[in-house]
């Protein structure tokens, strides 16, 4: 089966079209004709080896991507939980080896498959799965109540987007960074209060929260640099692992995805608020599949709003 991959790793320029095997369809599970892979940060660490064994070099046949759009092609021997052969749905893939995403079809668990959002396009519905669970998993661990105060840093991407979306859902006081050519777009998404992106931060959030704020949300991944941002005895969420450096009390909240990637009931919830126009899917650019190389570079220079799209069907 055609795939886009890695046999050795590297730079973007690694990836290139490999033959991976079908899949085995096994109870609880449904294969999944893939129309669609967005392109994600942690993507650029599969094709780089950094999710490897430190003393791998070589990569036999590792396919990056942990977001699909496609169609149900088959169901497994006890059938698909409510889902049936032509269903259009979404899904997410946590990524071994050669069962990543960039591939013309998939087997997931049941459990990370959802109908796709009616009124999106294949390309935007691509782009819910991994950062909108991400996102809400952040905000149950951080465990905020109505009317605190939740900083988000990283909140023009795609991941601090759904961030300060789901957190104005939820009814907290959003305060987020940007550089000033996204604060608009910030704003628009709900954020109470914009202070400008970099590397001192915490010190602007202090300025508008001088007693810091209940909870922060650190999508940038500047770790210990935003920690001052947060009151004592407050709530950080980190995403690549950060603990925390057991200072002032803090409650540090490392947020693995793969924790909530069979959690059908919360992405379907997320697929509704699609639907319902709370959570907006942005989609920066769709390339042809061929072409996950140049999406990787792009995604790696910096700057890109939203997800950089492969097209698995041209």
């Amino acid at each position: 089966m055609r795939a886009i991959g890695v046999t050795r790793y590297g730079g973007p320029e690694t990836l290139h079209e490999i033959d991976v095997p079908v899949e085995e369809l096994e109870p609880g599970t449904v294969r999944i004709r893939v129309s669609a892979a967005a392109v994600s940060p942690t993507d650029t660490l599969v094709r780089s080896g950094a999710r490897a064994d430190a003393e791998q070099a070589d990569a036999p046949g590792d396919v990056p991507g942990m977001d699909v759009t496609g169609v149900v092609a088959e169901l497994g021997p006890d059938g698909g939980d409510g889902l049936a052969v032509g269903d259009r749905v979404i899904g997410i893939v946590m990524p071994t080896g050669p069962h990543g995403a960039y591939r013309e079809e998939i087997v997931l668990p049941v459990g990370s498959v959802v109908r796709a959002p009616t009124g999106a396009s294949d390309a935007e519905a691509a782009t819910l799965p991994m950062n909108a669970l991400t996102a809400r998993r952040a905000l149950d661990l951080l465990a905020l109540g109505t009317g605190q105060t939740l900083a988000v840093t990283g909140a023009a991407g795609t991941l601090g987007g759904y961030l300060v979306q789901l957190a104005v859902h939820d009814g907290l006081r959003v305060l987020a960074d940007a550089a000033e050519k996204d604060e608009e777009l910030v704003r628009s998404w709900g954020a109470d209060v914009v202070v400008r992106r970099g590397e001192d931060v915490a010190e602007r959030i202090r300025e508008v929260a001088p007693d810091g704020v209940d909870g922060l949300a650190d999508a940038s991944i500047q770790s210990a640099q935003v920690l001052p941002a947060v009151s004592d005895g407050g709530a950080v969420a980190t995403f690549r692992g950060y603990r925390g450096d057991g200072a002032r009390g803090l409650r540090v909240e490392p947020v693995m995805v793969r924790d909530v990637a069979e959690a059908r009931g919360m992405l379907a919830g997320l697929r509704d608020l699609a639907e319902q126009g709370v959570l907006a899917l942005r989609v920066a650019d769709v390339l042809p599949a061929v072409e996950a190389a140049e999406a990787h570079r792009r995604l790696e220079a910096g700057g890109v709003r939203g997800r950089i799209v492969l097209d698995l069907t041209a």
